[in-house]
């Protein structure tokens, strides 16, 4: 089969505004970035808000293994298997980070015959929101320090600065380092250190916020540092939130491009989810329910990361209620969760096959709690064999959840017709029920006891000295009613990667407990989280080059 860049590369694309007439927009709705990529007017939801919404899919995931699941390749191939249903479909991605890319991840614009595209573009620069993020979570970091160096007249403490700087890149000798260096009008020496744009409050709060005003009461809202006497200094205090607001003015706009099959999509936004909550903006979600019938979405790495934070933190936010669930497996990475190594998944092994099942038991198990229907949307390889895929639609049926054969990633939207079609009867059928985990009202250590217990399978959670000072300041600062943002590893239920499956018998540590005032939650960290990711030995970047044609090579 040929290479993702290459069947992207042989797409036949359809003019962007044709895509945009699809779902009922005009040439005055659209800001062209060239032929094939356009930003949706703000003044579009004026006219559309008032109109219902159509069905929101969620699809979420395992935990993510080698051996690989295919989320984003799901979505795409589910919007585009509706479409040839005769559905008004639309998808809601998120945009990717140059740092993985460059990196070992690769991209996100789905695989094989469910891609997003332009590809190319898409994983790069794309139309530019990533960039303007950093501009604007940089002209931040330098009004803190620059306060300091102009008297101080805020009484920042500099020992006490939580407001760190970013960059879209993995670059580990960035994570601690010492600014100010040289002399008096060099600034203020201090140690510092930058984090990926992709974990930035700013990503953050761009993809929770409803319109640009309210993105910049945001922005006012984010904590940066604490003065002497411990009292929050915010992005208020330094007025910075308008010429911050000034820097994200197109960036708040959705981004439309189209899959290979000319499905419309919005990619717009694009936290991390084992850091941040891992869901596309609020704006391109509610603008898609308004303009289709169906609107296919995910949320980043494993249900017990991405979907809890897209139930408890964006739907709680933005007042939308998810109509089915999609939990994407593969045999492969199930039988990875048993413990058999890489080279031997495509082996028959039902022994294994039933102690890796565990881990989508939990998360069935996991989006039952929320009330939302669900279905196991399983991506066949040509090595599963009958007798494994039937023991998994066994398994599942015991917990009442059908199993649909996915080969989108080889045949594209033909190959999603048996999930659409399961997944239109669940949605005639069942009404969501939907739920939050746990109330505002909550105590802080109640709300991360309530996630890592009833979603993890933790038996206990333990907080550091650290964490237990940090829940003492924000009750006593007024910030107790916020919601949770878990950071944990995205290998494992667990804060520990090695522990596949449905482990047992665990204990999660909560090491650090950070505000952002901003987005609206607090970040609970636990295990070997990294803000600033590193390269590996030989990045995926060493493998990528163009030609005097301008022609992409090497972008997996």
């Amino acid at each position: 089969m040929k290479t993702d860049i290459q069947i992207a590369q042989e797409a036949k694309m359809k003019p962007i505004g044709e895509i945009a007439s699809l779902i009922g927009l005009g040439e005055d709705d659209l800001e062209y970035y060239g032929k094939y990529k356009a930003k949706i007017s703000l003044d579009v939801w004026q006219r559309v808000k008032n109109q219902p919404d159509g069905k929101l899919i969620l699809v979420t995931a395992i935990n993510p293994t080698p051996a690989g699941e295919g989320k984003t390749t799901t979505t795409v191939g589910l919007g585009q298997a509706m479409v040839k249903l005769g559905k008004k479909s639309m998808i809601a991605l998120r945009e990717p980070s140059l740092g993985p890319c460059f990196g070992i991840k690769g991209g996100a614009a789905g695989g094989g015959y469910a891609q997003a595209v332009p590809m190319e573009d898409i994983n790069l620069h794309f139309t530019g929101d990533f960039h303007a993020i950093t501009s604007t979570h940089n002209l931040l970091a330098a009004m803190i320090d620059n306060s300091i160096q102009q008297g101080n007249p805020l009484n920042i403490d500099p020992r006490q600065i939580v407001f760190r700087r970013v960059m879209d890149m993995n670059d580990r000798s960035l994570r601690n380092i010492i600014i100010g260096l040289g002399g008096k009008a060099d600034g203020v020496p201090r140690q510092n250190g930058f984090d990926i744009t992709v974990a930035s409050e700013i990503m953050a709060i761009l993809c929770l916020a409803d319109g640009l005003m309210d993105l910049k009461e945001r922005f006012a809202r984010i904590v940066v540092a604490y003065t002497y006497d411990g009292q929050p200094v915010t992005a208020k205090d330094l007025e910075a939130q308008g010429a911050m607001a000034l820097l994200m003015k197109d960036a708040i706009k959705p981004n439309l491009v189209q899959t290979l099959e000319n499905t419309p999509v919005f990619i717009h936004g694009g936290p991390f989810a084992n850091i941040a909550h891992g869901c596309n903006s609020v704006v391109a979600t509610k603008l898609g329910l308004k303009l289709a019938d169906y609107l296919i979405t995910e949320a980043g790495f494993g249900a017990d990361l991405g979907a809890e934070k897209f139930f408890d933190l964006k739907c709680r936010y933005a007042g939308l209620k998810p109509d089915l669930t999609v939990i994407v497996a593969t045999v492969r990475a199930l039988k990875s969760n048993g413990g058999v190594p890489k080279n031997n998944l495509g082996e028959e092994n039902l022994e294994a096959l039933a102690i890796g099942i565990a881990n989508l038991e939990k998360h069935i198990e996991n989006v039952a709690k929320f009330g939302v229907p669900a279905v196991v949307a399983l991506n066949r390889f040509p090595s599963d064999t009958q007798a494994e895929l039937d023991f998994i639609r066994e398994r599942c049926a015991n917990l009442g959840v059908q199993v649909a054969l996915s080969e989108v990633f080889t045949r594209g939207g033909e190959g999603g017709i048996e999930l659409a079609q399961t997944a239109l009867g669940i949605l005639e059928k069942k009404e969501s029920q939907f739920k939050v985990l746990y109330d505002l009202e909550d105590p802080i250590p109640v709300k991360i006891k309530k996630i890592c217990q009833q979603i993890y399978g933790a038996d206990d959670v333990a907080f550091s000295k650290e964490a237990e000072t940090a829940m003492a300041k924000y009750q006593e600062l007024g910030y107790a009613h916020l919601p949770v943002c878990m950071a944990k590893t995205q290998y494992s239920l667990s804060d520990d990667p090695s522990k596949l499956g449905r482990p047992t018998g665990f204990t999660i540590t909560v090491r650090e407990l950070r505000l952002s005032a901003g987005a609206g939650f607090l970040v609970a960290i636990t295990g070997a989280i990294m803000t600033m990711p590193g390269l590996p030995k030989r990045p995926a970047a060493m493998n990528m080059d163009i030609d005097a044609e301008g022609k992409i090579k090497g972008l997996f």
